[in-house]
Parts: C-alpha cells; sequence; structure tokens
C-alpha cells in the first residue's frame, strides 16, 4: 500500500501530529493490534526504538505505549492482550522503555479506583498503606486487571534494575489484599514459565527449586563430592540459560561441608561454600567459569547480601578461580569490567587477597588497579604500599599508568560526570575530558595504595621511599597530562 511521507525529525517514523491525526490514525491502531497480536518488527538498531506494523507503517514504541496505556479501563482490559502487547514491544525495546506507562496505568485503574490509601502524599507509592476502599467488595476488582498487575510485578523483578524490587511489592501488595491465592501461587510455584524440571529438581545428591516470580534458587546438597557440586553448578547454568529467568536473585545453598573461600571479610552465605568446595576439582574449574560467565551482568546483584556486602551474580566463582592464578585472568578481568559501586563491593575484599597472594607484578598491577576504579571509595591500606615497595612491583605500576586508558572500566568517571543534580546544560559545560577522567582514575589508584602521602603530588610519598626507588616514585606521580604530552596523545 501507498503509505505517507515520514515526518519524524530523523526520518524514521511517524510522529501523531494534529495536522497528521485523522490520515495516521488507522496506521496506528493497526500498529497496536499488530503488537497484539506478535506482527510488529524493529525498525533498526537505533534509539529510541521504532516498530513497524504488518502494512509497513514505522512508529516508536514509547508512543504506542502510551496511547494504549491511556485507552485502558479497569473495566474492559483483556489481561491476555495487555500481557501480549506489553511483551511484544518489551522484546522488540526494552522494559526500561515500557514500565512506567504500565505502573501508571496500574496506579490509575487499580490503587486509585479501588483503593484507599494512608501515609504522606508526597512519599513513594511503596511506602504507604493500602486498603480497599469502603463499600468495594474483593470480587469486584476485575480479576482480568489483577492477573495484568501481577505480570507487571514479575517483569520488575525479571527486566527491572535491582531496585526495582520496590514496584514488585508495591503491585503484589495491592493484589495480595483482593487475591492473595494469586500471589500465594507465585510464591509457590513462579511464573509456569520455567520447564518442570528447573522448578524442582532432585537427584541422589541434592535437591533443588527455583521460583522465577521472586527470583529465588534453593539448593540442598546431601554430600560434597565432585558429582553433586557437578549437578550443582549444571542446574544453575540450565537456569541462566533460560533468558526469562531473571538476573537479580537468591541463591540459598545449604551442604554439608562448611568450606569457605579464603578471602577475609566475605560473607558466609551458601553461594561462597557452593563455590569453596566445587573449585577443589580441578574438572569443575571450566564449568565455574560457565556459571559465572552466565551469571555476571551489570547492574545486577544477589538479592540475599547485604548493601553494605552487595555482590555481582558470579562474584564468587569468579573469587574462587581468580585465587588460582593467572589462568583465569581474563575472567576477572571482565568481571571488573561490569561491577560498579551500587551493585558490587565484594571485590575490594578479593582484591586485597590477591595481591597479597601473588604480590604487585606485571600481571597483577593491571587488575588491582581496574578493580580499584571498578568502585569508589576503595579504602586506603598501608600493606599497599609496603608491597608495592620495590623495583619490580613500581615497574609494573609505571606500565599500568602508561596503558591506562586501556584499563579504566568503561563506566568509569570522575567527580564532576557523578552529579546527577546538575542540569543538562550545566552538565555539559562541567563534563570531565578524557585526560581529566584519565587523571582522577590515577589519583584515585594512588590515594588507595599511599593514602594521604599521597596528595601534594606524591611529595611525602617520595621522600619516604627508599633512595634507590624515589626516582620511580617521582615518575608515578607526575600527572597523567604532563605524560601524555611527553607521549604526544593518551595514555
Amino acid at each position: 500500500m501507498n503509505l505517507p511521507k515520514r515526518n519524524s525529525a530523523d526520518g524514521r517514523c511517524y510522529w501523531m501530529k494534529p495536522e497528521v491525526q485523522e490520515e495516521l490514525q488507522p496506521l496506528f491502531d493497526q500498529c497496536i493490534q499488530d503488537a497484539i497480536d506478535g506482527r510488529i518488527t524493529r525498525l533498526d538498531s537505533l534509539w529510541p526504538p521504532v516498530v513497524v506494523s504488518s502494512q509497513g507503517a514505522p512508529f516508536e514504541v514509547w508512543e504506542l505505549l502510551r496511547k494504549w496505556a491511556e485507552a485502558q479501563r479497569a473495566e474492559t482490559l483483556d489481561a491476555e492482550h495487555a500481557i501480549a502487547f506489553s511483551e511484544n514491544l518489551r522484546r522488540l525495546s526494552r522494559w526500561g522503555e515500557i514500565d512506567h506507562y504500565l505502573l501508571d496505568l496500574l496506579k490509575r485503574e487499580l490503587q486509585e479506583k479501588y483503593f484507599a490509601v494512608t501515609g504522606r502524599e508526597d512519599d513513594h507509592p511503596w511506602n504507604r498503606e493500602y486498603s480497599l476502599k469502603p463499600g468495594i467488595r474483593a470480587e469486584e476488582v476485575p480479576e482480568p486487571l489483577l492477573r495484568f498487575a501481577c505480570y507487571v510485578a514479575v517483569s520488575y523483578k525479571v527486566y527491572g534494575m535491582s531496585f526495582q524490587y520496590l514496584d514488585t511489592n508495591y503491585l503484589f501488595g495491592l493484589v495480595g489484599k483482593v487475591r492473595p491465592d494469586m500471589v500465594k501461587k507465585l510464591k509457590e510455584h513462579g511464573t509456569g514459565r520455567l520447564p518442570l524440571p528447573l522448578q524442582k529438581r532432585k537427584t541422589e545428591h541434592f535437591t533443588a527449586s527455583a521460583n522465577d516470580a521472586f527470583a529465588v534458587i534453593r539448593m540442598t546438597a546431601k554430600d560434597s563430592t565432585e558429582e553433586c557440586c557437578c549437578e550443582v553448578l549444571n542446574y544453575l547454568c540450565e537456569l541462566l540459560s533460560q533468558e526469562e529467568f531473571p538476573r537479580s536473585y537468591a541463591v540459598e545453598f545449604k551442604g554439608p561441608e562448611k568450606r569457605y573461600l579464603p578471602i577475609t571479610g566475605l560473607p558466609q552465605k551458601g553461594i561462597n561454600q557452593l563455590c569453596a568446595c566445587a573449585v577443589q576439582y580441578p574438572s569443575l574449574h571450566s564449568l565455574l567459569e560457565r556459571y559465572a560467565r552466565l551469571a555476571m551482568r551489570q547492574y545486577e546483584r544477589y538479592t540475599n547480601l547485604s548493601d553494605e556486602q552487595c555482590a555481582l551474580p558470579g562474584s564468587f566463582a569468579v573469587f574462587a578461580l581468580g585465587m588460582l592464578g593467572q589462568e583465569w585472568r581474563q575472567l576477572v578481568w571482565d568481571y571488573l569490567g561490569l561491577c560498579d559501586d551500587e551493585h558490587s563491593r565484594l571485590q575490594e575484599k578479593f582484591l586485597r587477597e590477591y595481591v597479597k597472594r601473588f604480590g604487585f607484578t606485571a600481571d597483577t598491577v593491571p587488575i588491582f588497579v581496574r578493580g580499584v576504579l571498578s568502585m569508589q571509595n576503595m579504602k586506603y591500606s598501608k600493606d599497599y604500599s609496603a608491597w608495592i615497595s620495590n623495583a619490580e612491583s613500581l615497574d609494573a605500576l609505571l606500565s599500568a599508568k602508561a596503558h591506562l586508558s586501556e584499563i579504566v572500566p568503561s563506566g568509569f568517571s570522575s567527580d564532576e560526570d557523578d552529579d546527577d543534580d546538575e542540569d543538562d546544560e550545566h552538565a555539559q559545560e562541567t563534563k570531565a575530558s578524557p585526560e581529566e577522567v584519565l587523571q582522577y582514575a590515577w589519583e584515585t589508584v594512588c590515594h588507595v595504595i599511599w593514602g594521604k602521602d599521597s596528595a601534594k603530588g606524591g611529595q611525602k610519598a617520595v621522600e619516604t621511599a627508599p633512595e634507590e626507588l624515589k626516582e620511580r616514585c617521582r615518575e608515578i606521580f607526575i600527572p597523567v597530562t604532563e605524560d601524555m604530552e611527553q607521549k604526544g596523545g593518551l595514555i
């Protein structure tokens, strides 16, 4: 069919402007129906995401969602259509592109229509108390609306950021006031999408269950043999190979042998115990790595660890293998590139034991530097300055400085870049240059090693260094920008 000319600023899609509303409305409505029926496709990989209808008409995902959500009503909402529509758009874009429209819909049609609220108006929804409005019976709340609310709650758990468990709890709290059986079923059996052999498993060596709605994996081992560890790790890998299983989750493991990784300060949780047991067996090392690589996802975390001991999924497997030696250097390197301060802090405990065991060498210093920059405010330790006070270690640190731009994790930024309160225009004016970011990174590394002695260009660190090491120390504290000028470009 002959389609109108695309009118968006970038020429990728249609914008529903008033002057073309009447002409585009049938195409827009058809695209919504195609999204329900699963007949839309993604236009390209650019952002914002654009989907194309069966007739070839392209529209932005957010506009389809907004218009569809505004038209939905509690009394007429079709749960199957709503879930299909949301899933097909999520699949072709991402959860973060659609979730706020779905949450707003449920606040309007579920919470505001059927629930009385207590608490301050400026509180977050999840901090307030809800009860059915006087005169409204539980059976009057439409079941399709409740089923859709459960879908959105589970999706927050599966696809949302780790802190969005609060939205999950908020929605389940509403549903639980009306149909506690719905929430109970999800708690006991999950969404039902996991294959039955993964929902429950029992072998000669262990029993296990997994709930994808609440992101919990429970395993009990009957022994600590190689066969048992192999079966448990394979089960974890099978679970994480299911793309829809949550990427932030709790692992609750119990085994007969209370063995833990030899890293001071790590929480003595079940996943620590499992990895410490499995790493005893060389034949399982590749399986441990497979679990780690399946588990490692940026901005995700083990949900049963405290904020102070937060860790990226896969951390304990990485630590177990990393402490074996440099053959696992690439795994550790990749892991540290995914860590961030809000979701992973346990790498600090690992890094200390790592350099304590292997020393500051040409192999370990780049790992240490990358690890320091994978988090904020890593603690200074006088041991670091003592361990690095030799020619070989200082040379390794100088080599790392010369290749700093290759070591810094992609998400690292200076303090100026981290100020979320600045407006966009001011943020553009104060955004740190690449040279400034590298200088800040290097000062961070030096402070972790020398503490206050690294201030004022490392004056005290140089003064107190052995005479034969002073020149190396001076080179370490030369500003990065000066090194770049000498070398003619970025380090």
